[in-house]
């Protein structure tokens, strides 16, 4: 990580953590939302289910972006962050900072959206 100062690193750790305690707080607070369903008709009960899907899909969504946060926030520990999966090569600070679990540099992450 030598292409990133001390103070760059735990700036973005505490983006990583504040964003991890946010996504935690958000997901206690949808789990905690009723669910249950209590009269109406087939238009109410069709409103409930679509709701449903959504927050389970916010949830999958979010729980997924939790392991990348973990999994980043090792890598810091490890001393490997900010360092390009596909070509090895360190991912420029602003990159990191607009996207701080970012696994790819710019050009790699364009050559895997071409490839999709």
């Amino acid at each position: 990580m030598e292409h990133l100062t001390k103070d760059q690193i735990e700036e973005l750790k505490n983006m990583l953590l504040q964003w991890k305690e946010q996504l935690l707080q958000e997901s206690h607070d949808s789990i905690g939302e009723p669910l249950s369903y209590e009269g109406g008709d087939e238009i109410d009960r069709a409103d409930t289910e679509a709701g449903r899907l959504v927050m389970l899909r916010n949830l999958d969504r979010d729980r997924k972006v939790l392991k990348r946060i973990e999994m980043t926030l090792q890598k810091i520990d490890y001393g490997t962050y900010g360092i390009c999966e596909m070509c090895g090569e360190p991912i420029p600070y602003p990159r990191l900072k607009a996207r701080p679990i970012a696994k790819l540099c710019i050009k790699c992450k364009e050559l895997e959206e071409e490839n999709e």
